[in-house]
């Protein structure tokens, strides 16, 4: 998998993802949204922003960066932003998930919502996050993750190759994440419909190396 099979994936689907990927996530990232954005005046960094769908959910007097590698799904959550009036968003810049151009320790927290599982190089992706998080700021990520069910698993490994294809890592181990991502996971949960899903609440007390 690559980061074209990605763009590719994102311009295809730009024009209905708040359809497919709107309310049945909303549960995810309401939740996310108030475990990082809990404090007044909080500087937070979204990774993967997508079209935009959580912006609204965070505090006013948040300062909101949204960053994406899809210019088609940026051009959606700036049209949100202006329609909604959400004024806690502070920039929304086409960006790599893996080669963040922000300064080290520029922000209180860092959100990546539904995004672990398409970056190509998921290690690279969770060491920017802990780069740009402040030393004890708080990282959440809500993704899907191999499933525990013997048979969904078997399922989730043969569609491996074809998912790749377009994006999306469909084989996806939470220890093998957490092993290669280095982060402090302070809580783990299920999440959204049917808890296929899972939030990682993490504190960064790693240096990123």
């Amino acid at each position: 998998m690559d980061l074209q099979d990605t763009l590719r994936t994102y311009r295809l689907f730009s024009s209905s993802y708040d359809l497919v990927f709107g309310p049945v996530f909303h549960p995810g990232r309401k939740e996310a949204v108030r475990l990082a954005n809990n404090r007044p005046g909080q500087r937070i960094l979204e990774v993967g922003v997508g079209t935009g769908l959580s912006l609204p959910f965070f505090r006013k007097d948040a300062a909101v960066s949204g960053i994406d590698v899809s210019s088609d799904m940026l051009a959606k959550a700036r049209r949100r932003v202006e329609q909604q009036k959400l004024s806690q968003v502070e920039a929304l810049l086409e960006m790599d998930a893996e080669n963040l151009t922000f300064e080290s320790d520029s922000f209180d927290a860092v959100l990546a919502l539904y995004v672990a599982s398409v970056v190509p190089n998921p290690a690279k992706f969770a060491a920017e996050m802990r780069r740009v998080c402040k030393p004890g700021g708080t990282i959440v990520v809500v993704n899907h993750f191999t499933s525990e069910n013997r048979i969904m698993r078997a399922v989730e490994r043969g569609l491996a190759p074809l998912a790749g294809r377009i994006g999306f890592h469909a084989d996806f181990p939470l220890d093998n994440f957490l092993d290669v991502s280095g982060l402090s996971v302070r809580e783990s949960r299920p999440s959204n419909l049917f808890g296929y899903w899972t939030l990682l609440r993490c504190v960064n007390s790693k240096p990123a190396g």
